[in-house]
């Protein structure tokens, strides 16, 4: 029998795909792999439950301390984020393709299958790992090729068609034509999209949000946190020290219950086209601002503006779900390296949605008090005079030509901003 692994949600465009692959792809010999990054426990039932009742072969694999400690501490050690939101969705795809591939190889599957559109980030990220590993398998993706038609030809499949063709199959879905929204969720975070949502000027409904309070229903009084970090990865909570999975989790609930880490964002997808997104990111948000605050504290000022860039370049390879990228390994090599000092505390207060970094401390800290207090005698503050005069030298040369200039063309110089002025539109002229 052909054999066809399917990387498996238990949405609408993974379950529509599984009658998919025998009706018209002629693979009668379906395997479902569902990857646990931290979904709701409901929706991994679910999703198995419809698997079977669908005639799949199923499984699921528990990622979610993999997920973790590989991933989502990657993204904290780089601020990972993608155009200001935190990545979330993107770094847990490939950890769904990889547990995928390491599934077809065991139960001798040469061909994938997935629910991507052709206008989504997700055939990037999930065909790239499957290609790389597995490049002599044969890919499928009913969502993008578009339904048969009766000639023969296919045409893109809509999001309403595909909730038609669900339930005339009779499969239990909870799209419906009003409620259009897709929702993926890991323990990152958790995204909403599709239907009005898409809409830049529509208001997202109170319903469509899960982990975060809305701001009026925020508690009363702030919430003060202290999360501890060891080599660039939060090891503690408020003094206790916590597994990884066991902090993101805590931490989604206490951030999430102040309103933390609602996200609505215009987003630039892989293939050019603006979308409007919804996040729900609780933890990630709280805790690459805790990162930030003490790599401030450790890092110096060189190295914390280099990282900078490193964090953005990092941010998009990351997003591209290109996680074997020899540049990705290149980039992590020196931010590994800094994460050698980003050791200490840092706290924090949450209220309304709001974070704000009230101190932070460690034993690598680059802060001098004796040095930096304007009460203290210790640094010599008459030793700046030769360096302030030499500040901006070549400026001021610069300021001097061009004051020459205005000299030459018989102008009053007028003050500064008047100068400025009037020398560029003789320039332009």
């Amino acid at each position: 029998m052909r054999k066809i692994v399917l990387v498996y949600s238990g949405g609408l465009d993974t379950s529509v795909c599984i009658p998919l692959m025998r009706e018209e792809y002629g693979y009668e010999h379906v395997i479902t792999v569902t990857v646990d990054v931290g979904q709701p426990a409901e929706d991994i039932e679910m999703a198995a439950d419809r698997a079977r009742t669908l005639g799949a072969e199923h499984y699921t694999v528990d990622a979610k301390e993999l997920f973790v400690q590989h991933f989502c501490w990657a993204a904290v050690r780089a601020n990972g984020d993608y155009q200001g939101y935190p990545i979330s969705t993107s770094i847990a795809r490939p950890l769904i393709a990889l547990k995928a591939v390491e599934k077809a190889k065991e139960l001798g599957a040469q061909a994938f299958g997935h629910g991507c559109t052709g206008k989504g980030n997700d055939q990037f990220r999930i065909e790239y790992i499957l290609r790389t590993l597995m490049p002599e398998a044969e890919i499928v993706a009913p969502m993008r090729e578009g339904r048969k038609l009766p000639n023969g030809s296919r045409e893109p499949w809509t999001r309403s068609e595909e909730i038609d063709y669900a339930n005339a199959h009779g499969l239990q879905i909870p799209q419906t034509h009003a409620r259009i929204w897709s929702i993926d969720e890991n323990l990152w975070g958790r995204s909403i999209e599709g239907g009005r949502l898409e809409e830049p000027d529509y208001a997202p409904p109170e319903e469509i949000f899960q982990w975060t309070r809305s701001l009026e229903n925020c508690p009363d009084e702030p919430c003060s946190i202290t999360i501890g970090f060891e080599l660039g990865v939060p090891v503690s909570l408020n003094g206790e020290r916590l597994a990884p999975l066991e902090l993101v989790q805590k931490l989604n609930a206490i951030a999430g219950e102040n309103g933390v880490g609602r996200i609505d964002i215009m987003e630039d997808r892989m293939l050019g086209l603006k979308v409007r997104e919804n996040y729900e990111c609780p933890a990630a948000v709280t805790l690459v601002a805790a990162h930030r605050a003490l790599e401030a504290l450790v890092g110096t000022q060189a190295e914390l503006k280099f990282k900078a860039s490193v964090d953005r370049e990092w941010g998009e390879l990351a997003y591209r779900g290109l996680w074997f990228d020899p540049l990705k390994e290149d980039l992590e090599a020196f931010i590994i390296k800094m994460q050698e000092r980003v050791t200490g505390e840092v706290m924090l207060r949450l209220y309304r949605g709001s974070i704000t970094v009230t101190g932070r401390r460690s034993s690598y800290a680059l802060y001098n008090a004796d040095l930096a207090s304007f009460d203290s005698k210790t640094f010599n503050q008459s030793e700046s005079l030769g360096i302030v005069k030499t500040h901006g030298m070549q400026s001021r040369m610069y300021f001097e030509i061009r004051r020459d200039e205005q000299r030459r063309l018989g102008r009053p110089e007028g003050d500064l901003l008047r100068l400025e002025g009037e020398v560029r539109e003789n320039k332009g002229a």
